[in-house]
């Protein structure tokens, strides 16, 4: 073979093995993308958002979560203590017809404590929501949305319907977290994660109305 010959051969071979690098790469890519989405779905979107759709930026961050705190495991709640709590979300659901700041604040408190309670980091809000954010993917915004609506509460900067959607959208929050763990010993009681039953309050004149531990604003919480 002469040497021409022999060089296009040599560069055919590289120009091949670059093109199946490339496209193991890419499919090594691809899995890795559907791995992140499947795991933290609505995270997922949030995270290239924020980085200006830089996927790879948002990759490097979740993958970081995961080393971080995949390995987080949570404690259970005794049966008491659930059902305080779930005693304690209707009281701050009931609390919003007279003061909604009030209820706002005093339901990002609570879950702060419950995510603590839970074994979740409690040295600052923005650790323990990265946290949870890689357990309670589907709803952990609902925590980051009271809570800027606490703030902005403080401030006087919330109006009343901002406050309602903030409560009504941590509400999913609180039941996962709140929720009992299912027993593999086949015993299938769990206690109620719903609030307690409450009376029925209405505001004459008013649209607000409080009824089963859910508070009401033309629908429900």
């Amino acid at each position: 073979m002469s040497t021409g010959a022999i060089i296009i051969v040599v560069v055919v071979a590289v120009v091949v093995a670059a093109a199946l690098a490339v496209r193991i790469a890419r499919g090594g890519a691809g899995r890795g993308e559907r791995v992140l989405r499947r795991h933290f779905g609505p995270e997922y979107e949030l995270s290239v958002a924020e980085h200006a759709g830089d996927t790879a930026a948002a990759h490097r961050e979740l993958e970081e979560r995961l080393a971080r705190y995949g390995d987080l495991r949570a404690e259970p709640l005794a049966g008491e203590l659930r059902e305080r709590y779930a005693a304690e979300w209707a009281g701050v659901q009931e609390q919003f017809i007279d003061s909604p700041e009030w209820a706002v604040a005093a339901a990002d408190q609570l879950l702060a404590r419950l995510a603590r309670d839970r074994g979740y980091p409690s040295a600052s809000y923005a650790e323990q929501v990265t946290a949870l954010s890689v357990h309670h993917a589907q709803c952990v915004q609902g925590y980051r949305q009271i809570h800027t609506a606490a703030a902005r509460a403080r401030e006087g900067l919330a109006d009343t319907e901002e406050l309602r959607e903030a409560v009504a959208h941590a509400r999913p929050f609180f039941e996962d977290l709140v929720k009992p763990p299912h027993h593999a010993d086949g015993d299938t009681h769990h206690t109620p994660t719903s609030p307690p039953r409450t009376a029925h309050r209405s505001r004459r004149g008013g649209r607000w109305e409080l009824g089963l531990g859910r508070t009401r604003k033309g629908g429900a919480w």
